[in-house]
């Protein structure tokens, strides 16, 4: 698990000031009405991060919780494209922040215990660590029109 709370660090601190730099228009422009824009993309993460911290401790005291949501709900409801773009910014950084402490906290005994993601099979929690940062690195990618990053 260390190894993934390492990545996880270091793509907070490589990531949070890359993301800083866009520009209030760069995050809100949306390629099509029906596609998020750079603004809902991150605030999707930023749910995605809420939903994972979730994961990671009810599945300390919990056997094989399912934990799933609706993403496009999420982002619809919280409404992220009126949001202030360098508060969400500010908001991604320090949730994965507690989410790196939260994973520190979990020892390797706790982190072979399962949760599911809505639909699909339980993974260990120390999978589901290292998918996550796999998701945030794809989604980052996204934002900021790097090489994309493949993630299912």
């Amino acid at each position: 698990m260390q190894t993934t709370i390492q990545h996880l660090e270091k793509i907070i601190r490589i990531y949070t000031p890359r993301l800083e730099a866009l520009s209030d228009e760069t995050f809100a422009w949306k390629p099509h009405p029906h596609k998020w824009s750079k603004k809902e993309i991150l605030g999707h993460l930023v749910d995605s991060a809420q939903n994972n911290i979730r994961r990671f401790i009810v599945a300390q005291y919990e056997d094989t919780p399912v934990i799933g949501y609706d993403q496009d709900a999420w982002v619809r409801c919280s409404n992220y494209q009126q949001h202030d773009a360098a508060d969400l910014v500010r908001l991604w950084s320090l949730l994965n922040r507690h989410l790196s402490i939260v994973l520190a906290n979990i020892g390797p005994e706790t982190a072979q215990r399962k949760c599911a993601m809505g639909k699909g099979e339980p993974q260990t929690m120390q999978w589901l660590a290292a998918d996550y940062c796999n998701h945030l690195l794809h989604h980052l990618h996204q934002i900021l029109d790097l090489e994309p990053i493949a993630y299912s």
